[in-house]
């Protein structure tokens, strides 16, 4: 029998002190997420760190060893704590230096004493990086072999990603199945849910329990590869489910 394909995988680096204090709330990392799971990339493990060189040095040289991608956002801006481009330089054993093509972007806007050392920092690129491209406003990103460096700034992030996808090397997109069920438990759910997990490894298999206007229940989520394994697996659930006395199950749209 032949080897299920490996999947690809990357992880999110969150970097900002104003993440982990609550003062602003993160809404990179579900996007990322989703736009690299339209690439066929799963993403295997996210993390927040604080504005600290050697801590985002070390935290992206483990995720960049373990997964085939790593995407960071936040720290590229010309302030003090944005120290994104020096951590990255510290956990590849490089220097920095002004990029010729950032520093020509911010000369053609600010000339003279307008081009504050402040703002040369966003010129600033490992040496060996490489660009990406930002068609909003202000400098782009850049990356070094595995690993891309976004804006924090969710409109910017975003559409930075749009040069990330075409550089990805992504296996088969995951598709999911969902499944609703109203007035039961995931007391009742566990074992018809475990059933169907253990019959299909391959596959991830979740249970998310809602409360709302029609009562309290469950969406069961399953999640996979091989559209045909899904759909066998969607089955033999509603099987499981009814032998297990559990009435009104139905499918959703995810």
């Amino acid at each position: 029998m032949a080897s299920a394909e490996k999947p690809v995988t990357a992880a999110i680096l969150i970097i900002g002190d104003e993440i982990l204090s609550g003062r602003t709330q993160d809404t990179n990392l579900r996007d990322i997420a989703r736009y690299l799971g339209v690439h066929g990339v799963d993403v295997a493990e996210a993390r927040t760190v604080p504005d600290v060189i050697e801590e985002i040095a070390q935290a992206l040289n483990v995720l960049r060893a373990r997964y085939d991608y790593v995407v960071t956002t936040g720290g590229i801006g010309p302030t003090h704590d944005d120290i994104t481009a020096d951590a990255v330089a510290a956990a590849f054993g490089v220097a920095l230096e002004e990029h010729p093509e950032i520093l020509a972007t911010l000369q053609d806007k600010w000339t003279g004493e307008d081009l504050t050392p402040a703002r040369r920092r966003m010129a600033r690129v490992p040496v060996g990086g490489f660009l990406v491209k930002n068609p909003l406003r202000g400098p782009p990103g850049f990356g070094m072999e595995n690993v891309f460096v976004l804006a924090g700034v969710p409109d910017i992030m975003r559409a930075m990603l749009e040069d990330v996808g075409p550089r990805l090397k992504g296996g088969k997109v995951t598709v999911s199945r969902t499944l609703r069920v109203v007035g039961t438990g995931e007391g009742v759910l566990a074992a018809p849910l475990e059933g169907v997990a253990k019959a299909h490894p391959a596959m991830s298999l979740g249970s998310y329990p809602f409360f709302g206007k029609e009562g309290f229940g469950a969406n069961l989520v399953l999640r996979g590869r091989d559209p045909a394994e899904l759909a066998a697996a969607v089955a033999e659930l509603f099987t499981a489910l009814a032998e297990a006395g559990v009435e009104g199950a139905r499918e959703v749209e995810a």
